[in-house]
């Protein structure tokens, strides 16, 4: 996906998540599938763009993302959460949830 229509993702979408990856990322692979579930379970309306830095480096750039694994959530088009590295999907999913819950319900 290209820069351009991820920014208009963020500017018309009310919830959306950036999921920075690699290939050579065990770490990355192993994360996904559970941020993914946990995702679907907790948060209807979020749109998830995954982006592969190997092959989008100027995205990577652009959002300053440096390491990887890198989640960014933007509520109402800012950016409300970062994280990096180390991270567990509780903490993800708790930081989201008080936020979305007001935007959705």
């Amino acid at each position: 996906m290209e820069l351009k229509e991820i920014e208009e993702s963020i500017a018309k979408k009310p919830a959306v998540a950036l999921y920075f990856s690699a290939p050579t990322c065990n770490v990355c692979h192993a994360l996904k599938p559970k941020l993914m579930d946990a995702f679907e379970k907790n948060f209807q309306h979020l749109e998830v763009i995954s982006i592969d830095v190997s092959e989008d480096q100027s995205v990577a750039a652009h959002f300053s993302v440096f390491a990887i694994p890198t989640l960014l959530v933007f509520l109402d088009g800012r950016e409300f959460v970062r994280k990096t590295r180390h991270m567990s999907v509780e903490e993800v999913v708790a930081e989201i949830s008080r936020p979305y819950g007001l935007m959705f319900e």
